[in-house]
């Protein structure tokens, strides 16, 4: 069965959301997650791991879902309805969703002068080119002790992924910065603080 019949069935809740993480990256992520204030999720897929993070975060958070859901109107409005409705099923905390760019987003955050944000995931563009735009936008905006999560960021044994522009990008320029240190790595995610 080709993505979008399978989409559909999702749509009429007669199959479960697919997940873009794995199980232990879910729950590494929720650890890191829990009990923080304002929460950015940027590439929601069909929502499975926002909605474990709307869970974790603290009761009075916002969650933050940027996702451009692009790849067709028909594909892109169905997996936007799954990761909407699947999101909803968590009742904590409030949701913002932003069909743009991370990098989109960032900008006019900043631009807001509201407070840094303390859970960054960025799992959206995972090109080079992606990552750099997410990474520049986002790393100003994070509390010092805030945390990010780069999702598809290194390889595994399973998961071979080396020449990812978002696994390079990660070793030549996020892992050197020294306002970041890595707290924890879990199959293809890398999760760093930044200094208080």
């Amino acid at each position: 069965m080709t993505e979008l019949p399978r989409l559909l069935l999702r749509c009429l809740g007669v199959a479960r959301a697919e997940p873009h993480t794995t199980e232990a990256e879910r729950d590494g992520l929720c650890r890191h997650a829990a009990g923080r204030r304002r929460v950015v999720v940027i590439g929601a897929w069909q929502g499975v791991t926002a909605a474990r993070l709307r869970d974790a975060m603290d009761a009075a958070a916002e969650l933050l879902v940027i996702d451009a859901f692009s790849g067709g109107r028909l594909r892109a409005g169905a997996r936007r309805l799954v990761a909407r409705r699947v999101v909803a099923r968590v009742a904590n905390g409030s949701v913002h969703w932003m069909r743009a760019t991370g990098y989109e987003v960032g900008r006019a955050y900043a631009a807001t002068g509201k407070p840094p944000v303390d859970f960054v995931l960025i799992d959206g563009d995972t090109s080079y080119g992606g990552l750099s735009g997410d990474w520049a936008a986002w790393r100003p905006l994070l509390a010092p002790g805030g945390i990010v999560a780069l999702h598809d960021s290194r390889s595994t044994p399973q998961r071979p992924i080396d020449d990812a522009g978002s696994v390079r990008f990660t070793n030549a320029v996020i892992l050197k910065d020294a306002a970041f240190t890595v707290v924890d790595a879990i199959d293809s995610l890398t999760v760093l603080a930044r200094a208080r």
